[in-house]
């Protein structure tokens, strides 16, 4: 599966199924095609660790990021992993998109291209960057972000509430959407 290298496209899936992996080949493709000069990436996603592997994971584990890109990343914490009550959830997230709204106000202004790994981050709080984070891109050629869109970790609560929401609107502002399919479990 390719990526378009114009336009805005969202990358959505289950846990695990290569939503980052996809966004770093298409990094990478951006980068052999038209350089690094104006390339920035946003990296919202936390590494957890869980019985079954890891949950969530940073583009620069799958692609050497060139130092003439700006890569920017916040300490992400899994809200609905790492809370021990809906309340204490609801601040993580708002937490991470505190962290999310002040990495992109440190971002350079104009970019060329923008790639966003785990987007759905900076958007599980009432109080999400989804505004400040359509606007900065707004002028850019190329903007890839992948999120995730499952049922893994509920259906009820407030930060599965709060990341449909944003998958709603994030599905509107793509030019592209691309679905990945969950991993049929073998037989």
């Amino acid at each position: 599966m390719e990526v378009r290298l114009t336009g805005t496209t969202l990358i959505v899936g289950p846990v695990g199924v290569g939503k980052t992996r996809l966004t770093a080949n298409t990094l990478s493709r951006w980068i052999d095609t038209h350089g690094s000069e104006g390339v920035v990436v946003l990296d919202f996603a936390p590494e957890i660790e869980t019985l079954d592997g890891l949950i969530g994971g940073r583009i620069n584990r799958f692609v050497d990021v060139p130092a003439q890109v700006w890569y920017g990343s916040i300490d992400a914490i899994g809200p609905r992993t790492e809370g021990e009550t809906a309340e204490e959830s609801i601040e993580l997230a708002a937490a991470n998109a505190d962290q999310a709204k002040q990495l992109i106000e440190t971002a350079p202004a104009d970019p060329r291209a923008v790639f966003i790994n785990d987007i759905t981050i900076a958007l599980q709080s009432a109080d999400s960057t989804f505004d400040q984070l359509e606007g900065y891109s707004a002028d850019a050629t190329c903007v890839v972000m992948n999120a995730f869109e499952g049922d893994s970790f509920g259906d009820d609560d407030p930060i599965t509430l709060a990341e449909r929401r944003a998958l709603i609107r994030l599905r509107k502002w793509a030019d592209h959407v691309l679905e990945l399919p969950s991993h049929s479990p073998s037989t």
